[in-house]
């Protein structure tokens, strides 16, 4: 598997679907990794200083997100990452779950809810801790949490 170094044309795109999206971006100090599923890593920028072709590499950095050309579906990480560089204030698209919810939410079950949003992603979160992304999709959150994740969970 190879990993891609995008440049800065296809960082502005992501920037600005970021901010389309969410109200805001990660800093500019990082750089993006793109493998051959559409899959978004983010790094230091010194990683530009190695020769990628010379080594075989699955994966580099921290998972960010899903990359398609129209959207971006953050990772948990990639979610907590821009909450925690914007300020949760600073997000647009978040849900606030309260406790039954959640743990529906990390049992793998889609929940019905009316919010006042179209079709969009959205940053999950629960007591102001994010939880991840979602779809909010014809009135269902549809769950993306991954099934390492799945389960039990202890929620204060």
């Amino acid at each position: 598997m190879r990993l891609t170094i995008l440049n800065t044309r296809e960082v502005k795109k992501i920037t600005q679907l970021l901010k389309d999206t969410y109200g805001c971006a990660i800093s500019k100090e990082y750089a993006y990794l793109r493998n051959e599923k559409n899959r978004l890593f983010v790094v230091t920028r010194e990683v530009s200083q190695i020769d990628l072709d010379k080594i075989r590499i699955e994966r580099m950095g921290l998972y960010f997100a899903e990359y398609k050309k129209t959207q971006i579906r953050l990772s948990k990480e990639g979610a907590q990452l821009l909450v925690s560089s914007c300020g949760i204030e600073n997000v647009k698209h978040v849900v606030e779950l309260d406790k039954k919810k959640a743990y529906a939410y990390f049992n793998g079950i889609d929940l019905k809810l009316n919010l006042d949003l179209e079709d969009s992603t959205v940053i999950v979160t629960y007591q102001k801790q994010v939880l991840g992304s979602a779809r909010y999709k014809e009135g269902v959150l549809l769950n993306y949490v991954p099934k390492m994740y799945r389960g039990e969970v202890i929620l204060s």
